[in-house]
């Protein structure tokens, strides 16, 4: 976002005749322009960022498992061979949908025809906005780098501390939301601390370090059935995690965690669980669910407006069950690919858009080392056969072939090393210094360990 603001004014690009704009390129954003670029059409394609991240993998550089280069790729590289899409770095601050124009935060426009929104999804916190100055989420590359940061610091404060309550404190990590996210994160930081770090320390012990996984509802993975979430909380346990089902967050404060009652401290606090739809979903005017996402069509067609579409995490697309689809990487990749072959049809023949039918591969989530779970219909597997199909349907989701080979011998070499290269805190990766540092660094007294002479 500094990029963005530092950024002088781009001219008015109203006058462009944009017959088609996209706004996001995630998976859904991606695979439309992908699409209608191959039938020729003109597309400008709209983000805040200048890249695709590929958000499945995020949880793995925020624990230092991976590079963000590894999960990340510049959107020109990847639509550079399709000559009718024009990629433009902006963020859309306001729709007006009257005059079908897109308001960009350094004051330029963008007129649009065809309107795609596919804009993701941010944070919830569930009424109580002040958590996330506390309790960071994970849906950016910012977010990762912030999380990555505040955990080694974690265990870099608690080296340097004398007093064994405060060193425990330290390394007490709390994760708030036991879905996919929360578990991932909840393993990865186990192993961790227990593998990885424990034998760079001296006088903290990271083995040691207590990894909490709160949950609100009645069980982990609760999109998963009750077979594959009672595993996934015995593989946690086992790693040492403390899992903590049908217990509500009470208070969040910066030394500490309230829930069911009782008060823990804590070092850090991550949050992942809830998720609301991208604020500008809103402005299109048309209805909206309770977490903000649009209400759609079966061709994605946002109910109510003409010629505007909503893919992804910003739209509420009920299945041929009869339940909204998740917010996953397949979804958002199927509903784009669908829309921009529909798309192209509909200018090329005159066709009439064609409805979307979710075709799912199954969900997976990592639990561990070498242990995931993988369902998909009747078939139910866990442990070693469904880290494999965890790893080959992420690898596969990957953009670019580099990026799989890369990430591919990149857990190989941490399988058999327990080795994290990505283990760096730089300083634009990092609030390094506590709120209270700058006023107490005066104060401090030297930090003299009775093992010194």
């Amino acid at each position: 976002m500094s990029a963005l603001k530092d950024m002088p004014p781009a001219e008015p690009v109203a006058s462009r005749a944009s017959r088609i704009v996209i706004v996001g390129a995630g998976f859904a954003g991606l695979e439309a322009a992908k699409e209608l670029g191959k039938a020729g059409l003109a597309v400008v394609l709209l983000d805040r960022q200048n890249h695709h991240l590929f958000q499945p993998l995020l949880y793995q550089v925020a624990t230092a498992a991976l590079s963000a280069t590894d999960v990340a790729e510049p959107i020109r590289k990847i639509l550079r061979r399709y000559e009718s899409v024009q990629v433009l770095l902006g963020e859309v601050t306001s729709i007006d949908m009257a005059g079908r124009v897109l308001h960009l935060a350094d004051g330029s426009s963008v007129s649009f025809d065809y309107l795609i929104l596919a804009t993701g999804a941010t944070h919830s916190y569930f009424g109580h906005p002040e958590w996330g100055r506390i309790a960071p989420g994970l849906k950016t590359l910012a977010d990762a780098r912030k999380i990555r940061a505040q955990s080694l610091l974690a265990f870099e404060r608690a080296e340097r501390t004398i007093d064994p309550e405060e060193q425990a404190r330290h390394m007490t990590i709390a994760i708030v939301g036991g879905g996919p996210t929360g578990v991932e994160l909840a393993g990865s930081l186990a192993e961790l601390s227990r593998y990885t770090l424990a034998r760079d320390f001296r006088s903290a012990r990271p083995e040691a370090a207590r990894i909490m996984l709160i949950e609100a509802g009645p069980r982990i993975l609760a999109a998963f059935s009750e077979k594959i979430s009672d595993y996934a909380k015995r593989r946690l346990e086992k790693l040492g995690v403390e899992v903590f089902v049908g217990t509500r967050v009470e208070k969040i404060e910066k030394r500490s965690i309230t829930f069911d009652g009782r008060t823990v401290p804590v070092g850090l606090v991550l949050w992942a669980a809830g998720v609301a739809a991208s604020p500008l979903a809103a402005q299109l005017g048309a209805e909206t669910d309770r977490t903000g996402r649009v209400l759609v069509d079966e061709a994605m067609r946002a109910k109510g407006l003409d010629k505007v579409f909503v893919m992804g995490d910003a739209a509420h697309f009920v299945g041929v069950d009869g339940k909204p689809l998740p917010g996953l990487a397949q979804v958002a990749k199927q509903q784009g690919r669908h829309l921009g072959r529909s798309l192209a049809r509909h200018f090329r023949d005159g066709a009439p858009l064609e409805p979307f039918i979710y075709r799912g591969r199954g969900n997976t989530a990592i639990v561990g080392r070498h242990a995931a779970v993988f369902e998909q219909g009747r078939t139910k597997l866990t442990g070693w056969i469904a880290w494999l199909f965890w790893a080959v349907i992420h690898v596969y989701l990957l953009v670019g072939f580099q990026h799989r080979l890369m990430v591919s011998l990149q857990w190989l070499w941490r399988y058999i090393t327990f080795e994290r290269g990505a283990r760096l805190v730089t300083d634009d990766s990092i609030e390094s210094r506590p709120p209270e540092a700058a006023a107490a660094r005066e104060a401090a007294p030297t930090i003299e360990r009775a093992d010194q002479p």
